[in-house]
């Protein structure tokens, strides 16, 4: 499997320089995962060392949700789908987080996951938001 790399200079004409050094070209799905991946290592990474925890397994499950809504917000943030599709395919996810939560915890300790999820879908399209595009793809 090879990547292929390049350095794109695009010089429009209200004088933008948009300059990206690093862009492989990688499908959006795998994109998508790569969000979910380095959003969850983040996230465990930060509570661990600074948010100490007795319960390193429910540690874990919320990073999962944190960077599960990281990787489901870059993947529904496309024009193609609609904002009614972006809302139920986001309440799924909290679903399945909440359910898959309830199985290995209580349903008081899933209950957070929801927040973490929805706080970061949230901010994903607020910062996307002030954006020309309306988009953190572009």
């Amino acid at each position: 499997m090879t990547y292929q790399f390049c350095l794109e200079i695009d010089i429009s004409l209200n004088s933008q320089i948009k300059i990206s050094t690093f862009a492989p070209y990688f499908t959006d799905m795998q994109k998508a995962l790569i969000y979910f991946a380095l959003g969850t290592v983040v996230s465990f990474l930060i509570n661990y060392f600074f948010l100490s925890s007795d319960h390193i397994g429910l540690e874990v499950y919320y990073a999962v949700a944190f960077g599960a809504a990281w990787g489901v917000a870059y993947y529904l943030d496309t024009p193609d789908i609609t904002l009614p599709k972006k809302l139920g395919l986001s309440f799924i996810v909290m679903a399945i987080l909440v359910f898959i939560g309830t199985l290995i915890f209580k349903l008081e300790l899933a209950i957070p996951s929801i927040l973490k999820f929805s706080m970061v879908f949230v901010a994903y399209y607020v910062i996307a938001s002030f954006r020309a595009t309306k988009s953190l793809r572009k």
